[in-house]
Order: C-alpha cells, then sequence, then structure tokens
C-alpha cells in the first residue's frame, strides 16, 4: 500500500532547501504544510478546518525558508498535514493521527487499523527522519559542529485561552543553548518572550529528544505566535530578529561537541 498512497502528482513526504548550507544550524519544519494526500478525502473535514491551525503551523514554513536564506541553513520540510501524521511525535503516541484536534472531530482518523497507521507511517513519517537522520549523521562523519532547530508557531488563543507571549524556545537537555536564545530576543523590551511556553519538551516530543538530546547535539524549537508571522512583513521582521539571536547564541552552545549516537 506504501508505494500508492501518494498519487504520482503528489510532492514527496519531505523537501529539502540548500542541503550543503555552510551555517552549523539545521532547519526543520514538521507543520510546514496544510497538506492532506488526494486518497484520503480530506479526512473528511472542511478545507476552512484544514487551513486552520490545527493543519498546519501557520506561517512557520515561509519563517524556516527566510531562516535557511539568512543563515545558509539546510531545511528539512515536511509536506504534508500534521492531521495526517505529526511529525514532530514519537511512534505510538496517539495524538500522531489524532481523531480530534483542539475542539475538532477529524472523521477520517477515526478507528484506523493497523494497516492505515503503517501506510502513513511509512509514506511520510519514516522518510521525512530518515532523511534528516542521514544529514546529521554525514555531519557527525564530517566532525561538523550542528545544532538543530525546530521552527514551529502557535494560535494567540487556545481553547478559550489567551496567549500573551510573542516567542517561546522550547529545550531540555539545551538549556545553555535555549537561555541564550531567549536572552538575545528579550534585548526589545516590547516583546514578551518565554522558556518552554506554550508547550515544552516531552514524551510527545520526537525533534528535540531523537535529533537533539539522544545525539548530543544542542536542540530546540522556536515557537512563534502566528498572527505575527501571517504575512510578508511579519515574516521578514521575525526572521530578521530569530536570524541575529540565533547567530548570536552559537557561541553559548556546544556545538562542536557532538557525542550521542547516530540514529536511524
Amino acid at each position: 500500500m506504501t508505494d500508492t498512497f501518494l498519487a504520482l502528482d503528489e510532492p514527496p513526504a519531505y523537501g529539502v532547501v540548500n542541503p550543503d548550507g555552510a551555517s552549523p544550524y539545521v532547519l526543520l519544519c514538521e507543520h510546514a504544510s496544510p497538506r492532506i494526500p488526494r486518497g484520503l478525502d480530506n479526512l473528511g473535514l472542511a478545507d476552512a478546518d484544514r487551513m486552520r491551525h490545527i493543519g498546519w503551523d501557520i506561517g512557520a514554513q515561509a519563517l524556516a525558508l527566510g531562516l535557511s536564506a539568512a543563515l545558509d541553513a539546510p531545511l528539512f520540510v515536511a509536506q504534508y498535514s500534521r492531521l495526517v501524521v505529526d511529525c514532530n511525535r514519537p511512534l505510538g503516541n496517539p495524538s500522531m493521527m489524532p481523531e480530534v484536534s483542539e475542539t475538532t472531530e477529524v472523521p477520517g482518523n477515526r478507528n484506523l487499523d493497523e494497516a492505515a497507521r503503517q501506510a502513513r507511517l511509512d509514506a511520510l513519517f519514516r522518510p521525512y527522519h530518515a532523511a534528516i537522520a542521514r544529514r546529521l549523521d554525514a555531519r557527525q562523519v564530517a566532525g561538523l559542529p550542528t545544532l538543530v532547530v525546530g521552527v514551529h508557531s502557535f494560535t494567540p488563543v487556545y481553547k478559550g485561552q489567551s496567549r500573551p507571549w510573542h516567542a517561546g524556545i522550547l529545550y531540555d537537555g539545551a538549556q545553555a543553548f535555549g537561555q541564550s536564545i531567549i536572552a538575545e530576543l528579550a534585548l526589545d523590551p516590547a516583546l514578551t518572550i518565554a522558556a518552554n511556553e506554550p508547550y515544552r519538551i516531552d514524551v510527545d516530543d520526537y525533534t528535540v529528544p531523537i535529533h537533539g538530546d539522544a545525539r548530543g547535539l544542542p536542540a530546540v524549537l522556536l515557537e512563534v505566535r502566528h498572527d505575527l508571522i501571517g504575512s510578508h512583513s511579519g515574516v521578514r521582521e521575525w526572521t530578521r530578529r530569530l536570524s541575529a539571536a540565533l547567530r548570536a547564541a552559537e557561541g553559548h552552545a556546544s556545538a562542536g561537541h557532538i557525542s550521542g549516537q547516530a540514529v536511524q
């Protein structure tokens, strides 16, 4: 079933931008697109729901592309909606293919059998993460300093609760790295920047624990409120702001030290 999951004219599971960029940063964007394979009939959702934040991180791909260009950094982009399979969730996590996202039911995810789940993983999740692992393995072999950064956005209001932050920096093992980015962004007194808000890295995450911490690589997720990057001007502003903060933070991360094991 895997070889026919995507039609011949549909994009592959992932895209790579600037794979040989000179930056120590490797950028990942797991929730870049609201696209759903045609064979899944929009998962039973209206287009308006698919285009809401439940289907993708609004503005994240544009921001990631801006950062890739500004930093000369490789970027790996997942090209299908997190409602089909969430590429920032570990295997077996129930939110990988949610039956309800926020308060919206996802009919096409109800009562999925194991074969249907494996087809999505084989077609979309595994190719994306295998490509990232190959690139990180190659950098490790070459002794290149590497910092892993996931690019995300979040909603201004979640289940009726207002979120006051302009951006959050999420980290687990890379505390010095994460705090240095926060310190750089907080130099602008007009911004409200937080550590591990509106989420925190835990057992529900994949990118930071697997591609970063498990390899001994400094790793963070950038979370920018999506109303701030919902326009080209907003993306340009946050690209400038974040690229400057990331450049300044390089010296605070143990970028030259790669101690973890390659993850297959």
